[in-house]
């Protein structure tokens, strides 16, 4: 999922557009901010990091790495996404205020609900 989502941001960094319209919030019609290329290629570089924490905590990287050095790091990254999920109480998460927009809506039924998905299974992976 994250290997996905950053070359989906990747895709974004480079121009695509398909799909962008609805994922930045808006207020009064209008965008609340316009990400630049650099920060688009940055979450992207930190989708790509949290796919191999996850690797790295499911065992992947053998014993070239042991799956207990990303103990804490995946139980952060699973906190980082729970609290995406609650948003800031306006414009993103759960329990935003702004609503009836194109991202407002994606927001309540995809990305809030992935976000919670991908905190509870990164708490869980990180406490097995």
């Amino acid at each position: 999922m994250f290997a996905a989502l950053g070359a989906l941001h990747v895709f974004w960094a480079l121009g695509g557009r398909l799909g962008s319209g609805s994922v930045v919030p808006e207020v009064n019609g209008q965008r609340a901010f316009t990400p630049t290329p650099a920060a688009t290629f940055a979450v992207a570089l930190a989708l790509f990091v949290a796919s191999a924490l996850i690797l790295g905590r499911a065992g992947v990287f053998g014993s070239l790495v042991p799956a207990a050095l990303f103990k804490w790091p995946v139980l952060i990254l699973g906190f980082v996404f729970f609290v995406r999920a609650v948003g800031e109480f306006k414009l993103v998460g759960l329990f935003k205020r702004v609503r009836g927009t194109s991202f407002a809506t994606w927001d309540t039924w995809l990305f809030s609900p992935l976000c919670l998905a991908i905190s509870f299974a990164a708490l869980w992976l990180s406490l097995r």
